[in-house]
């Protein structure tokens, strides 16, 4: 029997490598096709020795979501929405902050009194909006890293991480 479904959560050529690998080693399963591009994936299988219910938990299990597809999806509008306002916010609070950061190489020096360690803390509060809305890179990247099957978002979380601590700690050193 073949079987379309949708998945969500996929944001790389890894993460559908990874659910086609735990849907391989699933009893009765025969072949799996993952479509990064379309969110789907096509699954053929023996239903005597496995059914809907085991596929979709396996690549729950993986950390993504899996539902049975029920014809064509509107799913890039569907997942656009959250990804757009999440652009939006983000853009808000970061163009202070790269004119606070970084105007000074355009010749747009910040006023005298938002320089120095407060000019420092006021980056560290506009970042932090910024992390917040984004924090699902953090969620899913970690917990793929600590799984032992990284991917791009642990790539954006190990980066991004590290350069608040070190931001952080920088922060720490000036004023104390």
């Amino acid at each position: 029997m073949e079987q379309k479904f949708d998945v969500t959560g996929m944001t790389c050529a890894a993460c559908s490598a990874r659910i086609g690998k735990a849907l391989g080693k699933l009893d009765g399963v025969y072949s799996c096709d993952v479509n990064l591009l379309t969110n789907s994936m096509r699954v053929n299988f023996d239903p005597s020795v496995t059914d809907i219910n085991k596929i979709i938990a396996a690549v729950e299990a993986e950390g993504y979501g899996a539902s049975v597809a029920q014809g064509e999806r509107a799913a890039v509008s569907d997942e656009s929405r959250p990804l757009r306002t999440r652009f939006l916010i983000s853009l808000i609070f970061l163009v202070p902050l790269m004119y606070l950061s970084m105007g000074h190489m355009l010749g747009l020096h910040p006023p005298l009194f938002l320089r120095g360690t407060r000019n420092a803390v006021i980056q560290l509060v506009l970042c932090l909006p910024v992390i917040y809305v984004n924090r699902k890179y953090f969620i899913v990247g970690f917990r793929t890293l600590f799984k032992g099957a990284p991917n791009m978002d642990s790539l954006i979380a190990v980066g991004s991480g590290a350069a608040v601590v070190y931001g952080i700690i920088s922060i720490a050193r000036s004023t104390g």
